[in-house]
């Protein structure tokens, strides 16, 4: 069941999710060749916590760490490690999550380390886009596969391709509620949204093929191919007029 939540509960996911917000907001400028992916997570860890929330991720099924940071064929869930250094011409896929007053808030952003290469420029821009577009399809009324296909469509109109194994998901009270929200979908199909409903949408997509392998910590998801990997994610409430987001600082 896809729980509806009052407008008290949006307001503390936005208040979770705010907090993830800022922290990715700083993270984003120490992402630089040099920096150990240790020492991004544990600035993400006191930043959370100095913020007055409680990192997500830490322990949630056994994940180590407060962040996840996943490097070039990373796709998700890299866990940070001391002897892991950012590269020039890197890029650097930074998820997060936080919890406030028992609400859940979670964000993703990609970051080039210095210089990139032209392929590695359009895949991020192409997941940030796809992400625009599956937000702009969220409104009271619209079918889920509207916004799974938006994301579809952005993708491969642009010669990307989508992970499937991985997928958005509700969140509120638990870090994943219902509903499942894979970047693919067709049109029409799927649940009807309505207004109070809580998702994290995000896109996934490689700039080669998508099939995924999982590394033997059992966390780090890869690329097959050894292709680019790039990752977005907002945490929005879908309202009567469209998409309200949630993990923003600010206007954004």
């Amino acid at each position: 069941m896809i729980e509806i939540k009052t407008a008290a509960e949006i307001e503390s996911i936005r208040k979770a999710s705010r907090v993830v917000a800022e922290v990715l907001l700083q993270l984003k400028s120490r992402v630089k060749p040099g920096v150990s992916t240790l020492d991004l997570d544990q600035f993400a860890e006191e930043s959370v916590r100095g913020l007055g929330a409680v990192p997500a991720f830490l322990g949630y099924r056994g994940y180590p760490a407060t962040l996840c940071v996943s490097i070039n064929e990373e796709i998700v869930h890299g866990i940070p490690s001391a002897k892991r250094f950012v590269k020039e011409g890197d890029i650097v896929s930074l998820d997060l999550g936080a919890v406030c007053d028992g609400f859940y808030g979670d964000a993703a952003l990609t970051v080039a380390a210095g210089a990139v290469s032209g392929g590695a420029r359009q895949l991020m821009d192409v997941t940030r886009r796809s992400l625009d577009a599956a937000l702009a399809k969220v409104k009271a009324g619209a079918r889920l596969g509207d916004v799974c296909h938006a994301v579809e469509c952005c993708a491969t109109e642009n010669g990307m391709s989508v992970v499937r194994e991985f997928t958005g998901h509700g969140i509120g009270r638990r870090l994943h509620e219902e509903p499942s929200i894979p970047n693919f979908g067709r049109p029409g199909s799927g649940p009807v949204l309505k207004a109070g409903m809580t998702l994290a949408i995000e896109p996934m997509l490689c700039l080669g093929r998508a099939d995924v392998i999982v590394k033997n910590d059992g966390w780090t998801a890869v690329s097959a191919d050894g292709s680019l990997a790039a990752h977005y994610e907002h945490t929005v409430a879908v309202t009567e007029a469209g998409c309200d987001i949630l993990s923003i600082v600010g206007n954004g």
